[in-house]
């Protein structure tokens, strides 16, 4: 599999700027595998394509303002893009702007600091310490902090605009966006339906962001990201297994967790900890069975995750087949593109 099978052309003006309103009234382009069949619907009518008893997983971490704009003594402008916290004010950062070099001192504003320590490996990141204590730093990252959209989003966007209704653990660098389609009054009527809801936890990091770069893609290589299942969430997810109930992750990052989280008899674990599971053609699926997702960027690692589900029991070739086709036809259909775009139900 080369990285060029994962391209594809895309018009811009389907690439979403901002989200429809109410979120629920989105599209839905709806897939059934077994009948190899396209339906073309809204996400409000969700329900209609879900069955009493179907669990769906949602990713429940919470965005924050991890753009810091500042400038270092000598006037240069720098912005500190803020990936995890890894010590006492020490945090994994990516730098963009003006020239650095190890002991800058960045200003964001009055009080408010970091010094360059440490250029990490490939040069890609690195570390800085904060001038303020740990329990103050969220408190002027709120304040001084942006919310780091993405780059193909050129209206600006409010903190609660780039955010899921269920959003509670503070922790991630970019939304789960396939979220983004459920208002409170949706789930309170997928939940009327029978439909049950559960939470985990992946707090989106440096992974989303990283382009893959080597022609065969089982070479690349995906940042960590840290994930939570507790022990309640996974005894009442192995139960709906065994009652044969259907696991139907919400987002890419809610799949990655549930299939790192469970183990090769397909029963989930509870713990914590840094995954970086990457999933393409031909990585067999062992807990999710089916996925609401977005209209992701070519070659991206999303896309080869989405295309793994369709190649499951076929040729990973016609994974990648059947999702160019999906996408053909949504481009056609002039679907929304992208984090603030339309969903997709695959099943």
């Amino acid at each position: 599999m080369q990285l060029s099978d994962f391209d594809y052309n895309l018009p811009s003006e389907l690439i979403a700027q901002e989200p429809v309103y109410p979120r629920d009234h989105s599209r839905l382009f709806v897939y059934d595998r077994k009948l190899d069949k396209i339906s073309h619907n809204y996400f409000y009518n969700l329900p209609n394509f879900l069955q009493k008893g179907d669990v769906l997983v949602v990713n429940n971490t919470k965005v924050f303002p991890a753009r810091l704009k500042g400038k270092k003594k000598t006037g240069g402008k720098l912005e500190i893009f803020l990936l995890k916290e890894k010590a006492n004010r020490i945090w994994q950062v990516m730098i963009g702007g003006a020239k650095r070099k190890i002991g800058d001192t960045v200003d964001f504003g009055p009080g408010f600091s970091c010094v360059l320590v440490e250029r990490e490996g490939n040069g890609e990141t690195w570390l800085v310490e904060f001038s303020v204590s740990e329990q103050d730093l969220y408190k002027y990252i709120d304040k001084y902090g942006e919310v780091p959209l993405p780059p193909y989003i050129h209206k600006p966007s409010s903190h609660k605009e780039y955010q899921t209704v269920y959003a509670k653990h503070r922790g991630s660098v970019a939304a789960p966006t396939a979220g983004f389609h459920f208002t409170n009054k949706l789930l309170e009527d997928l939940r009327s339906t029978g439909i049950d809801i559960v939470n985990i936890t992946l707090h989106v990091g440096l992974g989303t962001f990283a382009p893959v770069v080597t022609d065969d893609i089982t070479k690349h290589k995906m940042h960590a990201e840290w994930g939570s299942i507790d022990e309640a969430t996974a005894d009442f997810l192995n139960k709906a297994k065994a009652d044969n109930r259907r696991v139907i992750a919400v987002g890419t990052t809610s799949v990655r967790t549930l299939e790192t989280f469970s183990n090769d008899d397909g029963v989930i674990m509870a713990q914590e900890k840094w995954i970086n599971t990457f999933i393409y053609p031909g990585v067999d699926f062992k807990f999710v069975e089916g996925i609401i997702t977005n209209f992701h960027l070519p070659k991206s690692t999303l896309l080869m995750l989405v295309s793994a589900f369709l190649a499951q029991n076929k040729k990973p070739s016609q994974g990648i087949d059947i999702l160019q086709r999906l996408y053909a036809e949504a481009i056609e259909e002039k679907y929304r593109f992208y984090s603030y775009g339309d969903g997709m139900f695959i099943f």
